[in-house]
């Protein structure tokens, strides 16, 4: 009797396991056969939550902050949360190009609330995840000299020549390759004189337009947001914001531009006599730019046309002013796209559509009002991450433009990987 119990519990048991094996519930290769398993899941530094870790490179204040104020550029004192200047109030148009400065500035805060930090940083290189190099490469060529024959360029070119020795003597620099090093240049001409030697490197740009494929792309290098140069608009909480932007099309700015750029002066014949849209020729003065915010405030869309390269300021001008965007390009690039949506908050026209006679005015006229009121509550919502501010908040520019920095190193470390394995190793060649 006991036998056959014995027996039936016998059999229920391996007809159990054999269903578990079928339904992939149990795998005895993991009690059996411990070397056939799957090797474990490597977990790359983007399926964590910690923040990324930034050694930041101590160079001479002459290659940053000096720049701010050339009377400081030889201090020794090394630059601080305490001692950072702030960014100059009055620098105008240059501000734009200021992102690495905010990014500095980023890595130096030693705020205790580091809730929502994308990167901090750490004193040891050998805790780092990547190394930001903190050379103000825009600010250095709107600073000192504007073309190639003036004489202040040379400080430029002297600052990239030292400042290259610097990196191709960093065992850190070497062991990469440059390639886990942060350096912004967001100026079409920054680093002018030796860019190509610094390719290899997580490049901040604001977008492709003066680099070939082979330069610049997205699987490396991180598209940056313009600083804004307007004020943000804080208090845009009109009963009918539709109806109280009496302008249907906004554009103030400078038409004489190279390359797509080209398209403002045929823009400006297109769009003339018509008495809902503001077109008009300006330069950028402290005068100009508040009455491009007043503009931009009272106005339904702001024209985004490409300028020297398919990227400005004004689109990011017209985000923090909360108006809708209408960007005129066959070929720009867009910051955070990987995470945000810009046809959910703006209106794309090709070049061919926007100089077509009254295509670009008349779909504008006939846009939906519920659309448009969708679409300017998520530029209400999503213009902090166009925010550049010291000390650093949550979800702002400088911890977006972080994070996607941390999205492009996994591919760093692949590089890197595949580059080691065709070396020779130092062993070998002794032993040959």
């Amino acid at each position: 009797m006991y036998g056959k119990a014995a027996i039936c519990l016998t059999f229920v048991i391996l007809f159990l396991v054999s269903c578990s094996i079928y339904v992939g519930t149990v795998d005895l290769r993991s009690y059996f056969f411990p070397l056939l398993q799957s090797p474990p899941v490597l977990r790359s530094l983007c399926a964590t939550g910690r923040p990324l870790r930034v050694y930041m490179y101590d160079l001479p204040r002459k290659f940053h902050v000096g720049m701010l104020d050339r009377r400081s550029s030889e201090e020794a004192a090394p630059v601080t949360m305490e001692n950072l200047p702030p960014w100059p109030s009055n620098s105008g148009i240059k501000r734009q190009h200021s992102v690495e400065y905010w990014l500095m500035a980023s890595l130096l805060y030693d705020g205790q609330d580091e809730d929502g930090r994308e990167a901090v940083r750490v004193l040891d290189p050998e805790k780092a995840d990547a190394f930001f190099v903190p050379f103000f490469s825009s600010l250095s060529f709107n600073t000192h000299g504007h073309n190639m024959t003036d004489p202040e360029t040379e400080i430029d070119r002297h600052l990239q020549v030292e400042l290259l020795e610097f990196l191709q003597q960093s065992k850190y620099y070497q062991r990469s390759g440059g390639r886990d090093h942060v350096i912004p240049m967001t100026h079409p001409n920054a680093f002018r004189f030796l860019r190509e030697q610094l390719n290899a490197s997580i490049l901040i740009v604001v977008d492709f337009g003066r680099y070939p494929k082979t330069m610049s792309s997205l699987s490396k290098d991180v598209v940056a947001p313009y600083v804004h140069v307007v004020d943000s608009f804080t208090d845009d909480d009109p009963l009918d914001p539709y109806e109280s932007r009496t302008t249907l099309l906004f554009f103030r700015g400078n038409t004489v531009r190279k390359d797509e750029g080209k398209i403002r002066v045929k823009l400006a014949k297109i769009l003339a006599g018509s008495d809902d849209v503001h077109y008009e020729k300006s330069v950028a003065t402290p005068k100009n730019i508040k009455m491009s915010t007043e503009g931009m405030r009272s106005s339904k869309f702001c024209l985004h046309p490409a300028g020297d390269t398919p990227s400005s300021c004004r689109l990011f001008d017209a985000i923090v002013s909360h108006c809708v965007p209408v960007i005129v390009s066959d070929k720009i690039e867009l910051p955070y796209e990987d995470e945000i949506d810009y046809t959910e908050f703006s209106i794309f026209f090709s070049m061919k559509e926007a100089l077509e006679p009254g295509y670009l005015v008349n779909h504008l006229r006939q846009f939906p009002k519920n659309r448009w009121v969708q679409m300017w509550k998520l530029l209400k919502n999503i213009s902090r991450h166009y925010e550049f501010q010291y000390p650093p908040k949550k979800e702002d520019a400088v911890n977006m433009l972080w994070r996607q920095v941390k999205h492009k190193l996994p591919g760093v470390q692949l590089a890197v990987h595949r580059s080691r394995r065709l070396k020779v190793p130092d062993w070998w060649r002794r032993k040959r």
